[in-house]
């Protein structure tokens, strides 16, 4: 009986330490279980926003969805889906939660620690978890040059240098000093800045809305609206919803079909609340004190569009340029932007460095206009395809509709350049697409000019934005060359050679200097413009100067050939005798054909 006894106790004590066991194990849980729950709710209750995503959240919990019948983006043709089919790459608006969490106390980060690293390394914000295992493994080769240039080919800049640069940081100044004593007053317009993106990087991104967000007076910015035209990368997914909830004053609007830049902004402008929308790329830093000039001259005048004066940021190593004053946007009869640099200023006044220049045509980086305004001149074409050329069409229709435009420059924003990557830029047919409309829209009788430089296809259905144009009694295309932009040179049909006259030996075209002119003023050679205001035409070969067939331009008198030197950086056109030198060999793009031709 003692032994039977004995093996009782000895499993009664075995079962007693299982026991033992099993509640401790059961209190270690708890304790760790709370543990968790409170530091998950600390870090609700403080969320650091992370500078970079390495991860996607399971759903979009803060999402609120809007799907109303009454809804103005319904007439811009955007199809929405059932509200229970509904995902996170259509139609979702993200509001702020900033009135209802405390804000962030610190710039949050997410960090990946590698296995065998001495340190944590920041990876690159990608769109697939393959795609930042590739990243990672560049930084654990060290080859930084490598990860630069996948970061060049995937975004057309060097996305690596722009993760070393803070969201917040400053540019210098370089306004004018007569810009920094302006007072504006605290009863400007509201602005609501509608900022699209499609597959932008995660570092340019934030640093535009902080941008926004650090110079623009609270006061005046009523809104961000970051409208997402149907991006693909996954960290522009509920990554940067959770990010923008925590963000005062920015919502995020995402499209339910690709709409390209003049939809997208033209569904960002019907969610808008402010009195003024800015319209702004998503790769842009703002100088401190931008916004109110822009205000101030829209507030003067509702039919004003107004754009800043747009600084450059380098691709490579986002180096900030400032742009000379003056500058204005132009286009050439191809119908291609560029902002013409060292104008000469109309007068001698001492305010003109400050005052704003009346334009052409804008850019698309930054533009200001009247909410109303821009909805009753026809917002943006529904008709251009993606993107390009849209801000030569907003252009032409604003001046020719009752608007104008403007540089103001006391108002600085830096653009980020692009490095010219072939599928950076818009498909080329797409873009001869946008222009063919604008020409038939447009330019009337003129359009036969940008025919000769470009190939026709078939013709655009532009009935309604003709019906537009007549409803709103716009003025032809001869006036807004007359009125507007008088420097552009229209080729004329008489039996002449016409265009950029190009000189072989040394690959630069006959120019005027500046102030000069046909009329008047010796001829130089400068590097080729592309933009028309080196257009030279010659006569037939009863006047001063032929043209043989071998490239030589004979004077008929001396029977000299014309001839390109160049000394010490700077050329000059001389006569001199005739020889089969290169720089006596001139080729015309021939703008315009002889007749007969």
């Amino acid at each position: 009986s003692m032994r039977l006894w004995g093996r009782a106790t000895a499993a009664r004590r075995r079962m007693l330490c299982l026991w033992l066991l099993l509640l401790g194990f059961a209190l270690v849980t708890l304790a760790l279980s709370d543990l968790f729950n409170r530091d998950k709710s600390q870090s609700h209750q403080n969320p650091g926003p992370p500078r970079r995503p390495l991860q996607r959240f399971s759903s979009p919990m803060d999402l609120e969805v809007i799907v109303d019948s009454r809804d103005p983006a319904l007439e811009l043709g955007v199809d929405l889906a059932p509200l229970k089919s509904l995902q996170e790459d259509q139609l979702l608006f993200v509001p702020s939660t900033q009135g209802t969490k405390s804000p962030p106390q610190k710039k949050g980060s997410y960090k990946v620690l590698l296995p065998g690293a001495n340190k944590d390394i920041t990876a690159p914000a990608p769109p697939t978890h393959g795609e930042m295992g590739k990243a990672v493994q560049l930084h654990l080769e060290g080859s930084e040059k490598e990860a630069e240039l996948a970061a060049v080919l995937k975004y057309g800049f060097n996305e690596v240098v722009s993760e070393r640069i803070s969201q917040h940081r400053r540019l210098p100044e370089t306004r004018h000093p007569g810009c920094l004593g302006e007072q504006y007053s605290e009863s400007l317009p509201s602005a609501s800045v509608v900022i699209c993106f499609h597959d932008e990087a995660w570092s340019t991104l934030l640093r535009t809305v902080h941008s926004v967000l650090d110079t623009a007076p609270k006061q005046h910015l009523q809104e961000v609206l970051l409208v997402d035209d149907l991006s693909q990368h996954g960290h522009l997914k509920t990554v940067l919803s959770e990010y923008v909830s925590h963000l005062d004053r920015v919502r995020l609007i995402r499209s339910t079909k690709r709409l390209g830049v003049g939809g997208c902004r033209t569904l960002g402008a019907a969610r808008a609340a402010g009195e003024v929308l800015v319209f702004m790329d998503s790769h842009c830093e703002c100088q401190k004190g931008w916004l109110e000039p822009l205000l101030e001259r829209v507030a003067q005048d509702r039919t004003k569009v107004v754009s800043p004066i747009m600084d450059v940021i380098d691709w490579q190593t986002f180096q900030y340029n400032a742009t000379q004053w003056p500058v204005r946007g132009v286009f050439d009869w191809r119908l291609d932007f560029h902002w013409e640099l060292n104008l000469p200023l109309q007068d001698k006044d001492p305010d003109s460095a400050v005052q704003p220049l009346r334009t052409p045509a804008l850019g698309g980086g930054v533009v200001a206009i009247d909410r109303h305004f821009f909805q009753s001149v026809g917002a943006y074409d529904p008709g251009m395809l993606l993107w390009g050329a849209e801000q030569i069409e907003l252009s032409i229709r604003v001046w020719s509709c009752g608007g104008s435009m403007e540089v103001v420059p006391c108002s600085r924003v830096a653009h980020l350049d692009h490095h010219h990557l072939p599928y950076v830029f818009p498909d080329q047919e797409l873009l001869q697409r946008n222009k063919i409309r604008i020409a038939d829209t447009w330019m009337d009788a003129y359009r036969k000019i940008f025919y000769r430089r470009d190939t026709l296809s078939e013709s655009p259905n532009i009935t309604e934005r003709l019906r537009l144009k007549r409803s709103l009694g716009c003025r032809n295309f001869h006036w807004y060359l007359t009125a507007v932009y008088p420097q552009l040179y229209i080729p004329q049909d008489r039996p002449a050679l016409s265009g950029e006259l190009y000189n072989v030996g040394a690959g630069s075209c006959a120019d005027y200097p500046r102030g000069q002119g046909p009329q008047g003023g010796p001829m130089n050679i400068a590097p080729c413009s592309g933009t028309g205001s080196q257009v030279t035409m010659t006569t037939d070969s009863s006047q001063m100067i032929s043209f043989t067939l071998s490239g030589q331009l004979v004077h008929q008198h001396s029977q000299l050939c014309l001839e390109a030197v160049m000394e010490g950086g700077t050329g000059g056109l001389f006569l001199r005798a005739c020889t089969h030198h290169p720089r006596q060999q001139w080729h015309f793009e021939q703008l315009v054909a002889p007749k007969g031709a």
